[in-house]
């Protein structure tokens, strides 16, 4: 597979289906819409496409096999449910070139979300969540396995809180054949939510043989440059990834966020991150097609 860098990824995709009316106050957030809308998960994949990601990630974030399970599907159809996922974003895909056939075919990120996501308890941003490494093993390798035998191209560990979970992670990618990001949920500009410091996880992975960059999403803008700068001291030849969400605060009860922030400078912001050594940039939550069509202008003129 060959990415062309910087590479623009797509925004938020919770905000995108609430835009379209879809409520997603539930525990499997967007990915109950995978068997009650999934046309709608279809539109929302299309639009940033059209705004000009060249990325955009599956909608399996909250996608897993006791999630499903936990409300009554069997594991035969929460294994569905989650290939699912890839499926809709290649339609998307599909539209997309039908519509414009001399673009450049978009990739497919495979979201794989943390633990702390299937809890639907906001501790994807703390961290806090007490397990076995073997617990967590069971947890993630399953949805791993089933994703790298899918169409995805990229294999996407995103908003990862703590140093433990990163670790087990690493074990298991260790094993799959599809390149992979692993990106942090941070508290500040060094730190991961757990405390660990992020030039700590950079190293740790910069010698990995399938991850092939490092990164931080779904972490408030003002954070971002001074995340750059400490990743690059420790991520060796690494790729640096970096899309964060809008600086609004997340309330897990009704799985919502307020207070977005103005992201009218994100050119500014978008051109900073690549100057710094950011290769792939997007956003999170809060962050929709408007803010990805303001960064795709910058990487045209990066790529004039």
């Amino acid at each position: 597979m060959i990415i062309n860098y910087p590479l623009l990824l797509d925004g938020g995709l919770s905000n995108e289906l609430e835009r379209q009316g879809c409520n997603l106050n539930h525990k499997l957030w967007s990915a109950k819409l995978l068997e009650s809308n999934p046309e709608a998960i279809i539109l929302a994949h299309l639009i940033y496409l059209k705004s000009g990601a060249g990325c955009i990630i599956t909608s399996s974030y909250q996608a897993t096999l006791p999630g499903f399970m936990a409300i009554g599907y069997d594991e035969h159809s929460a294994r569905g449910l989650i290939l699912k996922s890839v499926q809709l974003a290649e339609e998307a895909r599909s539209r997309f070139l039908s519509l414009n056939p001399q673009a450049s075919k978009p990739l497919i990120a495979a979201s794989i979300g943390p633990y702390g996501a299937y809890l639907a308890d906001g501790s994807e941003y703390r961290g806090d969540y007490v397990i076995s490494d073997q617990e967590l093993t069971d947890f993630h390798k399953p949805r791993i396995n089933l994703l790298e035998n899918s169409t995805a191209d990229i294999l996407a560990c995103e908003t990862i809180p703590g140093f433990q979970e990163a670790k087990v992670l690493s074990e298991i990618l260790e094993n799959v054949k599809k390149p992979a990001w692993i990106s942090f949920s941070c508290k500040d500009g060094k730190h991961i939510s757990d405390g660990t410091p992020i030039e700590q996880c950079a190293a740790y992975f910069a010698h990995h043989p399938t991850v092939f960059a490092i990164g931080v999403n779904c972490t408030s803008p003002e954070f971002i440059s001074a995340l750059i700068r400490s990743i690059k001291t420790k991520s060796g030849n690494k790729k640096i990834v970096v899309y964060p969400n809008s600086g609004a605060v997340y309330h897990a009860e009704s799985k919502t966020w307020s207070g977005l922030s103005d992201l009218s400078s994100c050119e500014i912001m978008a051109k900073e991150w690549m100057d710094l050594g950011a290769d792939i940039i997007g956003g999170c939550c809060g962050v929709g097609p408007q803010q990805i069509k303001a960064m795709s202008k910058i990487i045209s003129k990066i790529d004039a």
